[in-house]
């Protein structure tokens, strides 16, 4: 498609009285892994949950493949989802099924196929991430880095357009870091897929990144090349990128209040 596969344009959300995201304007064009970056509370993971259709904006536009998200119907949203994938962080594998039958899910609940060519396909996306011969397994049988490799072959098995990673590398070693970012930017090259990763690993994000985001208290600071973020005068960006604490004092009668408005706010948003 012709322009931007995301494009998100003055997306604001609240959490009750709480703004969590303040104007964010966000692009991604095709080909592209996307970096989200931001510290604890700066609205990254809210963002991922918009462009998932997870939750309702308070304003703004999300298009996603040519289709604002904020309009169309749940069985249009479905339909969407169906050339999306998704990466969640702890893997979340079916605990009860195959390491085959939780990749052939998504074939079996939104296709047609056969049983036989269902096999294959998961066969071979199980190859795709280095688990061939991983198939009759189940997950307690398998380690973290095999566990997020299963998890990323069920987001890929049909073949989407966009691809989504929330905290890909959380929870791993170095080495299996490292191998899950050669398979991500693998991905991309080979299947041409577009990416939005959102993680606060540094090492990872500037591996693999395209562009890299970095929100901060629901603002975004500043988009641009790995290099563009390392030379960014924003002293919040630094702070960021060399791990500088905060001073920050906590009213907690302010923070229970905003915990109590979220819980409410989200309640709502999935009723």
């Amino acid at each position: 498609m012709a322009g931007p596969v995301i494009e998100v344009r003055d997306l604001v959300t609240h959490y009750g009285s709480r703004k969590i995201l303040d104007g964010v304007d966000f692009a991604v064009e095709p080909g592209e892994i996307r970096v989200v970056m931001g510290g604890s509370g700066s609205g990254k993971s809210t963002l991922l949950r918009h462009l998932l259709g997870l939750h309702r904006a308070t304003s703004g536009r999300i298009d996603l493949l040519g289709h604002d998200i904020t309009r169309i119907s749940a069985r249009e949203l479905r339909r969407l989802r169906q050339r999306m994938g998704v990466s969640f962080q702890g893997g979340a594998l079916f605990t009860s099924m195959t390491v085959g039958e939780n990749v052939a899910l998504p074939l079996r609940e939104h296709t047609r196929h056969d049983e036989q060519t269902i096999r294959i396909i998961t066969r071979m996306k199980l190859e795709v991430v280095n688990l061939g011969g991983f198939h009759d397994l189940m997950p307690s049988e398998l380690s973290g880095g095999m566990i997020k490799r299963a998890a990323l072959a069920r987001a890929i098995v049909m073949d989407p357009q966009l691809l989504f990673f929330d905290e890909p590398s959380a929870g791993l070693d170095p080495v299996a870091a490292v191998e899950l970012d050669e398979l991500i930017l693998k991905l991309r090259d080979a299947m041409g897929m577009s990416m939005v990763v959102v993680t606060h690993e540094l090492d990872s994000a500037f591996k693999i990144a395209d562009r890299i985001t970095v929100l901060d208290h629901g603002k975004v600071l500043v988009t641009g090349t790995v290099e563009e973020v390392h030379n960014c005068e924003s002293t919040r960006v630094q702070s960021l990128l060399n791990r500088t604490p905060r001073n920050e004092q906590v009213d907690a009668e302010e923070y229970l209040r905003r915990l109590t408005e979220e819980h409410y706010q989200m309640k709502g948003n999935w009723g």
